[in-house]
């Protein structure tokens, strides 16, 4: 291993968190509101819980991805939340610039996620050093 590839890892991390955060503290309770989230949920079929559930795997992951803590357990989380997001935007074709939004972008997010389940959070973490199995890089 180079001494710089525990970065990649940190850089898609920390970009995810963002990125997490941007989409559901911004997006989903300051510009649509919360009861405006739930309200789109179940207008899809959903129960008004998933709205309230996504938007605090969304906002808990993204922090959780930018410290560094957790990341196999949050990233697990967000690739769940992002292919739900993949299918409620199937319909509407690939470009997320599409009316309604296509599932490129959360298919995008959903694989990115995925990559760190499987790399692990990289450099600069606070990750549990001493516990074997997924929760150590």
């Amino acid at each position: 291993m180079n001494r710089y590839e525990a970065y990649g890892p940190t850089v898609l991390r920390v970009a995810l968190g963002i990125i997490y955060l941007a989409h559901s503290a911004y997006l989903k309770v300051m510009v649509f509101t919360v009861p405006g989230t739930v309200g789109f949920f179940q207008s899809l079929g959903l129960p008004g819980f998933a709205a309230y559930a996504t938007m605090a795997v969304e906002i808990i992951g993204g922090i959780a991805l930018i410290l560094g803590w957790r990341v196999r357990e949050a990233a697990a989380a967000l690739t769940v939340v992002s292919l739900g997001a993949t299918w409620v935007h199937a319909g509407n074709g690939w470009l997320f610039t599409n009316e309604g939004g296509g599932w490129e972008y959360p298919l995008f997010l959903a694989v990115t996620s995925f990559v760190l389940v499987l790399t692990g959070p990289g450099a600069a973490s606070l990750r549990r050093r001493s516990s074997p199995g997924l929760a150590a890089a």
